[in-house]
């Protein structure tokens, strides 16, 4: 169900600063705002902390030896 919602003219003019393109709605706006704000997943956690054992333990590449490795 739909319904109206009235703000101030200052929250209109960020919101339409927060556009990324003109047929972006306001709804997807706030959307991604609460998203921003919301807690990380607990598998999202699980990752970093993988990701962050790996850099301890040394696996992983330097931008220059990916690009090396790549031929780039």
């Amino acid at each position: 169900m739909a319904t109206t919602i009235q703000v101030s003219e200052e929250l209109l003019d960020e919101l339409k600063i927060r556009k990324i393109s003109d047929k972006e709605s306001y709804e997807e706006i706030i959307w991604d705002l609460i998203d921003d704000t919301m807690e990380l997943s607990d598998e999202t956690k699980r990752e970093i902390e993988k990701a962050r054992k790996e850099i301890k333990e040394g696996k992983f590449y330097t931008h220059a030896q990916a690009k090396k490795a790549l031929g780039l």
